[in-house]
């Protein structure tokens, strides 16, 4: 019995041994395999195709910004700035009563500066004459603000006034949207899919499928329309009459602007 039982355990033995070198001989296939496989991406690169997608959104703006300023000058500092604080409050009354909200009237400078004027030395001698010197003679005052208009309609009356009111400078004319963000999300929006259709069609003419997306990125851009000057507008210093009529500002349209470049994996 004993030797049946020893032959048992060495044919047991060796069914283990084999049962080992096959599955070493899988393994290192296996490895191999994969060996070959990561080789051959290495070599090949992974297959994927680059498309590219743009999304376009018009819109009206309906905010008109503007900036004006007011200058004033006095033989003292106190008078320069009382002179140009009684000018400043009539235009932000004007706006005020006219629905500018005090939120959309935003200082965005004021300045107090010495003035000085320069005075020859007379010279009775032919060398070492002094060169002159400067005399201090008032101050200037000089404070911006931005105006934001939420009715566009307004902001050519608001700018001729502005100047009749004592704006000694009117610049910046501008028009946005306020919820720009949400234009932004739609044109991106637009633009994947665009990116996504010219996927399908390039894949489709190379007779392959599209698999995950292995890489995105995005460009946003806007443009604006162009401003129209007439010259109501074109206030400059010292300028106080009332222009004949509101300046014509045609507001047109912005388009907001989305480029995408997505890579697709391909199956």
């Amino acid at each position: 019995m004993s030797g049946f039982q020893s032959w048992a355990d060495d044919n047991r033995l060796k069914m283990l041994v084999k049962l080992v070198l096959i599955l070493a001989v899988v393994a290192l296939g296996s490895y191999a395999y994969v060996t070959y496989k990561q080789s051959e991406n290495i070599a090949l690169g992974q297959n994927s195709i680059a498309v590219a997608g743009k999304g376009e959104i018009f819109a009206k703006p309906d905010i008109a910004s503007f900036t004006f300023s007011v200058d004033a000058d006095a033989a003292d500092a106190v008078a320069a700035q009382k002179k140009s604080a009684d000018a400043m409050n009539a235009i932000v009354a004007y706006l005020k009563e006219n629905g500018v909200a005090d939120k959309d009237i935003k200082t965005s400078n004021y300045s107090l500066n010495p003035k000085y004027r320069f005075e020859q030395v007379t010279c009775v001698q032919a060398y070492n004459c002094p060169g002159g010197k400067q005399i201090l003679d008032g101050y200037t005052v000089s404070q911006s603000v931005t105006v934001k208009v939420r009715d566009t309609g307004k902001a050519g009356d608001l700018i001729s006034n502005v100047g009749a009111k004592g704006a000694t400078n009117i610049s910046g004319l501008s028009f946005t949207i306020d919820d720009i963000e949400k234009l932004k999300r739609d044109a991106r929006e637009l633009a994947i899919k665009d990116a996504r259709a010219n996927a399908e069609k390039l894949a489709s003419d190379l007779g392959v499928h599209l698999g995950r997306i292995m890489t995105y990125s995005e460009d946003q851009g806007g443009g604006y329309p162009p401003i129209m000057y007439d010259k109501a507008m074109s206030m400059t210093s010292g300028a106080r009459a009332m222009p004949e009529a509101a300046p014509t500002i045609p507001t047109g349209e912005n388009t907001i602007t989305s480029n995408v470049s997505i890579i697709y994996e391909l199956k």
